[in-house]
């Protein structure tokens, strides 16, 4: 028989307390925990009657970012164990959301519906106190954060320029969608550097199998387009809750640019 505590040790606490690799079930368990907590977001909007629209996801960029660099502060190792095990995956996950719906709920509450400027200045705010921190323990490849943003920027740009000879890709007109991409060729970019430069690896199940195969990470530029651009056609035609479509969307923005500003970021540091 199977060792039930065993195998909990074995695929979700040792991927936590020793950050190595994900495997496949903690990598579906992580998957249908992000489709619950969708549709709990989606609850939790209707009942403050917050519209999921452009303003709402930009003013929660500032969270990505604060969650993001939170988590390049336990690669730095500034924070130590067990204190450090709350910025790995998932419990930063948990930590993130619990202090950025906090701060929706509360800036709701006190400023009605002008909530948007103080919701994202909280996490701006802690943006900057982490970048703070990282910053403090000095740049060794400071010039990866541009390299990122140019491969990102012209990948992207060229998509767009494609846009207008193929009618097909007539969805990335919506500045949701154009935003996922964005996001997705910066992390493709931040893992192409990562990979083929500094000898780093990737830690997900499918993306490390087409880089071994492929033996380049610019396999993550193809499979990226592969996924997003049929994903972002069918959200925007089988989705017709415009709430629980936006939210979708942001999740995808997540999912692209958190990793993209965490290996950035780790790349700039040397850690």
């Amino acid at each position: 028989m199977i060792d039930l505590a065993d195998w909990i040790y074995r695929y979700y606490i040792h991927p936590i307390i020793y950050d190595t690799s994900y495997n496949p079930v903690d990598t579906i368990t992580w998957a249908v925990v992000l489709g619950l907590a969708i549709l709990g977001l989606v609850k939790l909007f209707r009942h403050y009657r917050l519209a999921i629209d452009e303003r709402m996801v930009l003013s929660t960029l500032p969270y990505i970012l604060a969650g993001s660099s939170l988590r390049v502060i336990e690669d730095a190792e500034i924070v130590q164990p067990p204190w450090s095990y709350l910025l790995i995956t998932p419990l930063i996950f948990l930590l993130v959301f619990l202090v950025t719906a906090g701060s929706l709920i509360l800036t709701r509450r006190l400023q009605g519906d002008q909530f948007h400027h103080g919701y994202a200045a909280i996490g701006l705010a802690w943006t900057l106190f982490n970048l703070m921190l990282l910053f403090g323990v000095g740049l060794e490849n400071g010039w990866v954060i541009g390299a990122v943003f140019l491969l990102g920027s012209a990948l992207t740009g060229g998509l767009l320029l494609s846009r207008r000879a193929i009618s097909g890709l007539s969805f990335l007109d919506d500045r949701f969608n154009l935003m996922i991409v964005y996001a997705h060729m910066l992390d493709a970019s931040s893992t192409y550097l990562g990979v083929d430069w500094f000898g780093y690896y990737e830690k997900h199940v499918v993306p490390t199998f087409l880089i071994d195969l492929a033996g380049t990470a610019v396999v993550m530029y193809p499979l990226k387009l592969i996924v997003l651009l049929p994903a972002l056609f069918m959200i925007d035609k089988a989705i017709d809750d415009r709430s629980l479509r936006n939210l979708t969307k942001l999740a995808l923005i997540t999912l692209g640019l958190a990793p993209a500003v965490r290996n950035t970021l780790r790349l700039a540091l040397g850690v």
